[in-house]
């Protein structure tokens, strides 16, 4: 009987900033096999109805075949946000490692909300959708509980998950990346990738059109009103400031987000 086939690295996070460019990133890469397809992503580690069938079933279901090789992943970008999914990844899967994206929360938050418009899952204003978020979260309804349509600020006070991440993993096998650099550098955002992850060093791959669908999030929508994105700004000061302690010198920076006071 061969050997259960499992993940080497998760993507594990954060929604909303490019975390499909980089799966379609890794999918290019021959020596790495990514779980597919990537919608609906896997959730095994999130969804208890899921976990409850087991590994086997984890493993037949998005891992059958993959040669041992080769390097095989997957991306539930939910993961991040979900205590309970790092504790079962880190009693199952304690070696493997573990990728995050994190974007200006300010435009994370806005990109959220306009997806949420965008699905008909969001009727409000977005300043009116802000002041609701905590009450309208906590009356989420059971089949959206994972896609937290309203939850726009609190996602991106990453610190709060990502804290439970690195107490339960050895940081060596983390890897924190900024989704700005997927923007204005590419190329070393892949080189980056495919370093942590052992295979070679591939940032050509950045210019295939496969990656031309990366989601843009807020193009061609209204601009963020500028006083409310000081605003945000401010909000997320404190958030910020955590983050950077927790990840120190390797965390991403967002100049508008001022932190020089730590």
């Amino acid at each position: 009987m061969s050997a259960m086939r499992l993940p080497d690295f998760i993507i594990a996070g954060a929604p909303r900033s490019g975390t499909t460019w980089l799966w379609r990133l890794a999918g290019l890469h021959p020596e790495i096999v990514m779980a597919k397809p990537v919608r609906p992503e896997p959730k095994f580690f999130l969804v208890d109805e899921l976990y409850a069938k087991g590994l086997d079933w984890y493993s037949a279901t998005w891992f059958a075949g993959i040669p041992p090789e080769q390097v095989a992943g997957e991306k539930s970008a939910n993961y991040m946000e979900s205590a309970t999914a790092a504790s079962r990844i880190a009693r199952d899967l304690p070696q493997v490692k573990l990728v995050f994206i994190l974007r200006n929360p300010i435009d994370r938050a806005y990109s959220n909300y306009l997806w949420s418009k965008s699905n008909g899952l969001e009727s409000e204003d977005f300043v009116t959708a802000l002041e609701a978020e905590e009450a309208r979260e906590a009356e989420v309804p059971a089949e959206l509980r994972f896609a937290r349509p309203h939850d726009y600020f609190g996602r991106g006070c990453y610190y709060r998950h990502l804290e439970t991440y690195f107490r339960l993993f050895d940081r060596v096998g983390i890897l924190v990346m900024r989704y700005e650099d997927i923007l204005e550098q590419p190329g070393e955002v892949a080189a980056r990738f495919h370093r942590f992850l052992g295979v070679a060093e591939r940032p050509q791959d950045t210019s295939d059109p496969e990656l031309a669908k990366r989601e843009s999030g807020t193009a061609g929508s209204p601009r963020l009103d500028p006083a409310l994105r000081r605003e945000l700004a401010r909000r997320y000061l404190e958030p910020t400031r955590r983050l950077m302690r927790l990840l120190g010198p390797e965390a991403p920076v967002w100049p508008e987000i001022e932190v020089s006071t730590l």
